[in-house]
């Protein structure tokens, strides 16, 4: 007889997924974490980095540090080989030389994951949860070994963000090759299609995300939703150090993102004492921002996450004006430190926000909704910083340990135990 465990499956380790894991764990549920590369910094094999160069020695560890876990006394399985390879062709850029996509690079890593787990991971478990792109091979098999599959979607389901972002398209012509979403490869998609009808269950983190699936006929008693939570504990107020309106938008940004509808607000308002940040990766053709806005924003490409804090703790508000968006995590991060919120009906976190209490949920591609909320921001800090301690008591009620129990709870219903 099988015991009543459950192995989960991702490349990385993103703050949603091992969340998934410590509650799984903490349920008594978790077999064992599959994932590409877990990194122990004190471990002897990382040693060898030192013989690099010491700056791609940073680079690398800088990025091998985004994948340490936090299961104690549980097992980690790891194929780190093709993963490694990955960083390391991308931070030296040698990919470029081969002609040879990010994209492309990451897929067939997800595509091998998934082979590897299926053919090697499948044994004297009773369920297996796993993530978009991972899970074809893996659940397809499972099924034959009668292993419940439970399905992890981060993001609305492809059909949905493909159809917005090709509307985007013939608005902005000139931003359709940075579309990804448009120029995913059929194979890519025939896999999503097959990891949705072979999931017994899906697990999302939001309305949004939920209303994607229904919309492609998918049972709505096979999704629960799951809201992700806030970390009040690492993400905490802290004191803002001006009196400059600093509006900030946190993540990789691009036409999906709507930051080009943000930029066209910000533009006309030409607030006093103001200024626009952008924190993380450039994902619009290149030049597209500059030639249209320069001066218009400061950019700050990439900052460590345990840094973010400081960052989020001088701005105003943080918006998240995306035209589709499952969650946004940067949301709750926002709110664990304070800090008022402005996103979109589109994106996920909407469902945890009360309009006019903890920020604003304001319709997609509404230029002149953009510009109302920031003025009306600007125009009143007394009330923004109400606002911002609302965030924060929102945060403190939507924290992770509650995440973690509604999902083990869901999940042992499901294996009935």
């Amino acid at each position: 007889m099988l015991d009543v465990n459950l192995s989960i499956v991702h490349h990385g380790n993103a703050s949603n997924v091992r969340q998934s894991a410590l509650a799984f764990a903490e349920a008594g549920l978790l077999n064992e974490v599959i994932t590409t590369l877990a990194y122990n910094p004190h471990a002897p094999i990382w040693r060898c980095l030192d013989l690099l160069p010491s700056q791609l020695n940073r680079l690398i560890r800088d990025e091998l540090s985004k994948r340490t876990w936090i299961i104690k006394d549980k097992k980690i399985t790891s194929y780190p080989g093709y993963e490694l390879l990955r960083i390391l062709l991308l931070k030296t850029q040698l990919n470029k030389c081969t002609g040879i996509s990010s994209e492309q690079i990451r897929n067939w890593g997800f595509t091998l994951l998934d082979y590897q787990v299926a053919h090697y991971n499948l044994h004297n478990i009773a369920a297996i949860y796993s993530y978009e792109d991972l899970a074809a091979v893996t659940f397809e098999k499972a099924k034959k070994q009668n292993i419940l599959c439970l399905y992890d979607l981060p993001i609305p389901f492809y059909l949905t963000t493909r159809q917005v972002m090709l509307e985007e398209a013939e608005r902005f012509p000139s931003l359709k090759d940075s579309m990804q979403s448009i120029h995913e490869p059929n194979w890519k998609l025939n896999r999503k299609q097959t990891e949705i009808e072979l999931a017994d269950h899906i697990f999302v983190a939001s309305s949004v995300t939920k209303t994607s699936l229904t919309n492609c006929g998918i049972n709505s008693h096979k999704i629960s939703v799951i809201p992700y939570g806030a970390p009040i504990d690492t993400f905490q107020p802290q004191l803002k150090s001006d009196d400059l309106f600093r509006v900030m938008f946190t993540g990789r940004f691009s036409p999906l993102k709507g930051i080009h509808y943000l930029l066209q607000a910000w533009q006309d308002l030409k607030l006093n004492n103001a200024q626009l940040v952008f924190v993380g990766e450039n994902r619009f053709p290149q030049g597209w921002l500059e030639e249209k806005y320069s001066g218009l924003y400061h950019h700050i490409p990439s900052v460590s996450h345990f840094l973010l804090n400081q960052y989020y703790s001088q701005a105003s508000l943080i918006i998240l004006p995306s035209l589709i968006d499952g969650f946004g995590l940067v949301v709750l991060e926002a709110m664990a430190c304070g800090i008022p919120v402005i996103v979109t009906a589109n994106t996920g976190a909407s469902d945890i926000i009360t309009n006019g209490v903890e920020g604003f949920i304001i319709p997609i591609r509404d230029v002149e909704a953009i510009k109302e909320k920031l003025e009306w921001c600007h125009s009143h800090p007394q009330e923004l910083a109400e606002m911002g301690k609302a965030a924060r008591r929102k945060a403190e009620q939507l924290n992770w340990g509650l995440y973690r129990q509604r999902l083990a709870n869901q999940v042992r219903s499901l294996l009935q135990v």
